[in-house]
């Protein structure tokens, strides 16, 4: 199996951030696009929203599909089929200038963007050692991270210079090459094991990873964490792009930098995770993300983006965390436990918006951040009771 330093490694591992690069660049590339959107085709807040919330929406969906059809098929054809539907899909929405049509493509490309993302760690975790897993796993949240920045700065800044729809042409070209570089790099499945492709048998599985209380608190805290930060970057280009701010579609791009201090997270987490129990590392990563939520309330422009940056460590050090933690503790079925976690993750980026809605009508930016404060509380409070119950199931098998 692959082990952490080797060539192996760095080839499979470079390969899966690129194709992660790839994957959340275009899932988020219209997130700096919402003002503009508004304004082309006279939206409100929310619909402008629904460009991104219906990607992540059936992403999230399609993981339900890609996992098992993954454990009974194989890991890497099924991502490269994928990544090519999404580079069709791209370069469809960079011919459309209809928002229904454009929401249409969205939801199709959505669809495709959830090969990679269902079956990666499940990939990970056949090919690779345990130690080089926890590693790996790292360095591909940072890829995530790294995407979701480099897709919303081409939208900010193409879509400043040339318009919305010269954005998807641009990706189109981008996610083209990376497919190229994705396919060349990583190695085929050496260990990878199929099973038989049982629509009950599907099902049943994921009916034994939502009984297993180890699992099912790391997907209410995955998806819960990621119902209020991803959100809270929708509402907060609203807030910037009006006055007293006046910010354009290229500085709201810039503002998604602060991501990169979740790539630091993400890339941390592997190696603190080895030392401090995992539950304990989401408490922190929330502790964290609370506090950077509640520094944004002051109103320089320099403390939200201090804020922001405080939120992205906080909240990809404990998505790292509780991802990593899915795949180690299902006892079957790894990829399907996988790509449960990842829905409740998406569907936490779909939903957040209307839960966060009638905060910001009430109060502006300051009701978002109460109603962050709500959600994340609860999400801390099962990242406790997660911590306790690993720590009675360790207890009983010492005994």
């Amino acid at each position: 199996m692959i082990d952490a330093g080797t060539a192996s490694f760095w080839r499979a591992t470079i390969a899966l951030c690129l194709g992660s690069f790839m994957i959340f660049s275009n899932v988020y590339v219209t997130q700096p696009l919402l003002p503009l959107l508004m304004d082309s085709f006279q939206l409100s807040e929310l619909e402008a929203s629904w460009s991104l919330t219906i990607t992540t929406l059936t992403l999230g969906f399609s993981l339900l599909v890609y996992g098992p059809l993954s454990d009974a098929l194989g890991r890497k054809n099924i991502m490269l089929a994928s990544m090519a539907g999404v580079v069709l899909m791209t370069f469809l929405l960079s011919q459309t200038q209809s928002y229904l049509m454009l929401l249409l493509f969205r939801g199709l490309q959505g669809l495709f963007l959830g090969g990679l993302p269902a079956i990666a760690i499940a990939y990970m975790s056949d090919e690779f050692k345990h130690k080089a897993m926890t590693l790996a796993v790292g360095f591909y949240i940072s890829g995530n991270t790294i995407g979701g920045i480099g897709g919303r700065l081409i939208g900010g800044f193409v879509g400043e210079w040339l318009g919305w729809s010269a954005v998807f042409l641009v990706m189109t070209i981008i996610s083209f090459i990376l497919l190229a570089l994705f396919a060349a790099l990583l190695p085929a499945s050496n260990y990878f094991i199929a099973k038989s492709l049982k629509p009950r048998s599907m099902l049943g599985q994921s009916l034994v990873h939502m009984k297993n209380p180890l699992l099912l608190l790391a997907y209410l805290i995955g998806g819960f964490n990621f119902f209020i930060f991803i959100n809270q970057y929708s509402f907060i280009t609203f807030l910037l792009s009006d006055a007293p701010y006046n910010l354009p579609s290229s500085w709201l791009g810039l503002l998604f930098l602060t991501y990169l201090s979740g790539t630091v997270g993400s890339a941390l987490s592997g190696r603190i995770a080895q030392r401090v129990p995992q539950p304990v590392c989401m408490i922190i990563g929330i502790v964290v993300l609370m506090c950077g939520s509640l520094v944004t309330l002051a109103p320089s422009i320099w403390a939200i983006v201090m804020g922001f940056l405080i939120s992205a460590f906080g909240f990809f050090f404990a998505h790292s965390t509780a991802s990593s933690w899915v795949s180690h503790n299902a006892l079957q079925a790894k990829a399907s436990a996988s790509s449960l976690y990842l829905l409740f993750y998406y569907l936490g980026a779909s939903t957040g918006g209307f839960y966060l809605q009638p905060f910001w009508q009430w109060t502006g930016w300051s009701g978002v951040i109460l109603g962050s404060m709500l959600v994340l509380t609860v999400t801390l409070l099962a990242a406790v009771v997660l911590y306790k119950i690993s720590c009675q199931k360790t207890l009983e098998i010492a005994v």
